[in-house]
């Protein structure tokens, strides 16, 4: 029985090898076919297809011309940034006519929907059409396709156009049937994200500004509807709120899609707008192709703006896919000693994380700033820890439907001696040799004194967070406590209260940048960190995706719920984080 057991893990040990030996091949090829100059025939059509696609910060201009490998990764993601090249090279580009778009099915924050939206905005000042399709539009799909000067839907497809919902997850009735007991300290009477731990439904706190910026991120959504399809803002208000359309008929009556048409239908739409004989083949470019003729202006220019983009939970150490500490010191100091960088744009999209790592951030932040101008670039979200490294910087830009703020601090604990002692049968026992020594021991209750030290922690961090916020804003305290207490607001209402200076996208930040380096014209910009190359991303994909094949097997239909006791582990020390597994739909 050994021998075939070491025989079946020879031979699957093997075939691993083999298929990722083909496929890392197979990418090398891709790559070097990809590296060929492309040519833009004329007449053409960008061909911006986001269906079923994660929007990201940014990707290589590489990961957009593979092909998906099998077994390796779940979802195709691509970045906002190659998106906004791609639309910019269009519009100045004379072979280019228009945009077909095919975004209907799409995964994305709505800053970044609406930076997209705003890229095409510009796109259509050039004369130039764009014509959208889909089988199926989800609200957000739709928002980013509502700017097309005609959309058409399958007639046997949907559109979802309902209005906004967040739905976030509790545990408290799981920890009293399995006998662990929360203990939570906090500051602010709207920091919700223990909330999940302590009760089975929304505080009235947390309602309410969960229902503040949820109205502010949906009136956007319905006023850049109601402009694109020359509507009144009431009326489409009043669509979103009842849920009119119900029918695919009613999305055209209703005056927010064109026509029910199929795919050879808006095809030979396209072929009608471009002046083509019937049957004729339609010139067309994807993303990766238009942005592989595409030249960066002043290339050659030795002044240069450097972005920094801040992606994921704040947390201690290098962490890769996340905001590491360690590892963002370093490509904060680089950016800061590199003579030929003039001025840092920080681009945030995080909402929130550890404390101490927040502060660290902040700390070599604040030094950068001392010898270059800083902006902030807000992008989905930048809230608690990722309002907290934006302190810093000398103008603050975020999107209207940014969420932000929420300048609060938490710690949580966890009393597993009832699931020990009553649930699995195992006690524990413990010598010291101070009063405190076993301090945070999980197997049993805190004490009065433990529970005060621990809440003084949260409350230094908390003064401490209000603090960097009042210097970086110039604000006094009290003005900052009267906005803070962990409260969350969009980007409109944060600029209306103070915590915003400019509403806008990157671009915007990135000029911003340049002015006040004085720079005017003649830089380029430059992102850090650098990415990894494709091989490198090959190999890590393929490793999280064989862990994760496996994690799934396991758990089965728990897997999702694993995935959130994960999540858990990781809220060690003081946090500032955003409301727990905040879910907009």
């Amino acid at each position: 029985m050994k021998f075939l057991s070491n025989v079946l893990a020879v031979i699957v040990g093997l075939l691993v090898f083999w298929v990722l030996a083909f496929f890392i091949l197979a990418g090398i090829i891709a790559i070097s076919a990809g590296s060929a100059e492309v040519e833009i025939n004329e007449n053409s059509l960008l061909h911006i297809r986001l269906n079923g696609v994660v929007l990201v910060e940014r990707s290589p201009d590489e990961d957009l011309s593979l092909p998906p490998l099998p077994f390796v990764g779940n979802v195709s993601t691509v970045g906002i940034n190659q998106i906004i090249k791609a639309i910019k090279t269009a519009g100045e580009n004379e072979e280019i006519k228009g945009i077909y778009l095919e975004s209907g099915l799409l995964a994305a924050g709505q800053s970044h929907v609406l930076e997209i939206r705003n890229a095409l905005e510009d796109f259509k000042e050039s004369g130039k059409f764009i014509v959208a399709y889909g089988e199926y539009f989800t609200e957000t799909g739709y928002f980013l396709c509502s700017v097309a000067d005609e959309i058409y839907l399958n007639p046997i497809g949907d559109l979802e156009f309902n209005g906004f919902a967040a739905t976030p997850l509790f545990f408290r009735g799981l920890l009293e049937k399995i006998e662990v007991e929360p203990v939570i300290f906090r500051v602010g009477e709207f920091k919700s994200a223990v909330e999940p731990f302590i009760q089975d439904k929304m505080s009235e706190e947390n309602r309410l500004q969960t229902e503040a910026y949820l109205k502010d991120l949906n009136g956007i959504l319905v006023r850049e509807v109601a402009q694109s399809r020359s509507l009144s803002v009431e009326t489409v208000q009043d669509i979103n709120n009842n849920m009119s359309v119900r029918t695919n008929q009613d999305a055209v009556d209703l005056g927010l899609i064109d026509a029910l048409w199929y795919d050879d239908q808006v095809k030979a739409r396209l072929r009608e707008k471009l002046g083509l004989e019937e049957e004729a083949a339609i010139n067309s470019i994807t993303i990766s192709g238009i942005n592989q003729t595409s030249t960066e202006k002043n290339r050659l220019s030795r002044n240069q703006v450097a972005v920094i983009v801040a992606d994921g939970e704040i947390v201690g150490g290098e962490a890769p896919d996340q905001i590491g500490s360690e590892a963002f010191l370093r490509e904060i100091r680089k950016a800061r000693k590199n003579k030929d960088i003039k001025a840092i744009v920080l681009r945030i999209n995080s909402p929130g994380g550890s404390v101490v790592a927040s502060e660290v951030i902040w700390r070599e932040l604040s030094e950068a700033q001392k010898a270059k101008p800083l902006i902030a670039s807000m992008s989905n979200y930048a809230a608690s820890g990722g309002y907290y490294i934006a302190a810093p910087a000398d103008t603050i830009v975020a999107q209207p439907n940014t969420i932000t703020g929420s300048i609060g601090i938490f710690g949580i604990l966890f009393n597993a001696q009832g699931l020990l002692n009553n649930k699995l049968g195992i006690t524990t026992d413990a010598v010291t040799t101070g009063t405190y020594s076993d301090f945070l021991n999980p197997t049993k209750p805190l004490s009065d004194t433990e529970k005060d030290m621990m809440q003084t922690k949260v409350q230094e961090g908390y003064d401490t967070f209000i603090q960097r916020v009042a210097e970086g804003r110039a604000m006094n305290k009290e003005a900052v406590m009267s906005i803070a207490g962990g409260r969350v607001w969009s980007g409109v209402a944060a600029k209306e209260i103070g915590l915003v200076d400019v509403l806008g996208g990157l671009d915007e930040a990135i000029r911003i940048a340049a002015e006040k380096a004085g720079l005017e014209q003649e830089y380029r910009v430059v992102y850090y960190p650098k990415q990894k190359s494709f091989l490198e991303r090959l190999m890590d994909d393929f490793g999280a995706d064989v862990q994760g094949t496996y994690q799934r097997l396991k758990f089965g239909n728990s897997y999702e719920f694993y995935q959130t006791l994960e999540r858990i582990k990781r809220l060690e020390g003081r946090m500032a984080l955003l409301p727990f597994l905040l879910e907009i739909d």
